[in-house]
This record gives structure tokens, sequence and C-alpha cells, in this order.
């Protein structure tokens, strides 16, 4: 029977890859997105999926859009705390407080939000996964973008905490760390790193391929088969783990 399996962030890029993957093996999807638009067309894409618009750093919408899916499914198999946002970019001195706040809330406030619930039902089950979506900023600095380094480092942090938390339970607990990922988000993330730098886009994208050994992008379908492998027995002793899904970066330059 397929598993049941929620994402946030999941209407669009890696997330919308995630929902598309689980649903086209037979799993039964949920999802939640901040852009009603994307949320709809999920919906209208994957017949059956509970499609809901949330945001993640908002703890009254998470509980209504968590127990909607308690009530209806009753159980989860997997869960991926995907949602997240590229943050500010400049030198620190330049950076606003209040971006800085809401890029934090965005990655790191919201998956504690999903895993707490998550921890709660996958412990009274026994079993389930948890994968939390970080990113190679997660393991490297990240010169003008330290809101969403520190950030992606936490995620780190309560991704081996909640492994170590977990495990007695059954409960297996994984971080994935993308790479620079081909898809709208990016070439926004291009875009404001050139116009803070000063670069030319063509410049950081050039910059982004030479850091990486196999002077490559990342493909959300990569992303998705990795996930696939994590969600299936063949995986079933993995956990605490961070699995960089990048090509291999050599530096993250400024």
């Amino acid at each position: 029977m397929g598993q049941h399996v929620l994402i946030t962030g999941g209407g669009g890029g890696i997330g919308r890859g995630l929902a598309e993957a689980f649903a086209g093996r037979g799993d039964r999807v949920a999802i939640c997105d901040t852009d009603p638009q994307a949320v709809a067309l999920v919906a209208d894409a994957i017949p059956g999926a509970i499609a809901v618009e949330a945001d993640v750093t908002d703890e009254a919408a998470m509980d209504a859009f968590l127990g909607r899916v308690e009530a209806e499914w009753g159980q989860i198999d997997v869960v991926c705390a995907n949602a997240g946002t590229g943050g500010p970019a400049g030198r620190i001195e330049s950076l606003d407080y209040g971006d800085w706040q809401a890029c934090v809330a965005a990655n790191l406030h919201g998956a504690f939000l999903t895993c707490r619930w998550a921890a709660r039902m996958m412990r009274a089950q026994g079993h389930g996964l948890i994968i939390v979506t970080s990113s190679t900023a997660g393991q490297f600095g990240y010169p003008m973008r330290s809101p969403y380094a520190s950030a992606k480092w936490g995620v780190i942090g309560l991704t081996k905490t909640l492994a170590m938390e977990l495990g007695p339970a059954g409960v297996r607990v994984n971080a994935i760390c993308p790479g620079a990922v081909e898809g709208p988000r990016m070439d926004r993330v291009v875009a404001m790193e050139a116009a803070a730098s000063g670069k030319s886009e063509d410049e950081v994208r050039a910059q982004y391929v030479r850091s990486v050994s196999m002077r490559s992008w990342v493909k959300v379908d990569d992303i998705s088969e990795v996930v696939l492998f994590l969600a299936s027995p063949a995986a079933a002793r993995i956990s605490g783990q961070i699995l960089a899904i990048d090509g291999h970066t050599e530096t993250l330059v400024p």
C-alpha cells in the first residue's frame, strides 16, 4: 500500500517535485504552501491530494493544516520539512533585522513546527521518516547570505538532535542539502546576489558552476530520486545523515 506523505512548501520547486514523485508511485500526498495559485495547481494535478494554503511560520495555520491531515489520515509515514526562503543578500552590516528574522523563521522555525507534529505522530506509531531540507549553505560559510546560511546550519542541528531523540522509537530523521537547483527560485537568488555584489547575473551563474566539482547545476528530479530512496526499505538504517545533492560543492565564494 502507498505511504502517507506530507510536504511543506509543496507548491513549487523542490516541494512540487517531491509531491509529484511520491504521488507518481501511488502515495497519498498532503502539501501546504503560501502561494494560493500554486496550491490550486497541485490540487488539480494530484487527485486526492490535501493541498492547503498555509505559512509554516504561522503556528495557528500550521495547526489547522496538520490537524486536518491527522484527522483525515490518522497516520503519517513521511514528512518533508521542505519550506524555506532565500532571505536577503548583502554584507551583514547592510542587512535589516526584520529580513533576518523572516529568513530564519521560514527556514528554521517552520521546520520546528512541522517536526514537532511529526515527532508526536511518529513516536506514537513507532515508525516514520522525517526529511528536512537544508542546503549546501548549511555546510559552508556563504558570503553575502548570512541569514540563509545560519538558518540552514540550524536545520542540520535540528536533524541530528531529532535523529537521537526519535531513533529509539523507530523513527528516522535525515537532512538533504541541495546545491544550486535549476528553476525560478534560483533565478531570483542569482538576480539578488548580482545586485548585492555588483556582478552580472551571468557572472554569478558561472561562479556557481565553477564552485562545483561536476561543473553543473542540480535538477529537481535529482532531489526527488534521493528522497524516494530515503523513503524506501533500502534506506531502513539510514538516519541522522546529511546528504548533499550538489555535484560536490568545493566552496561557496563571494
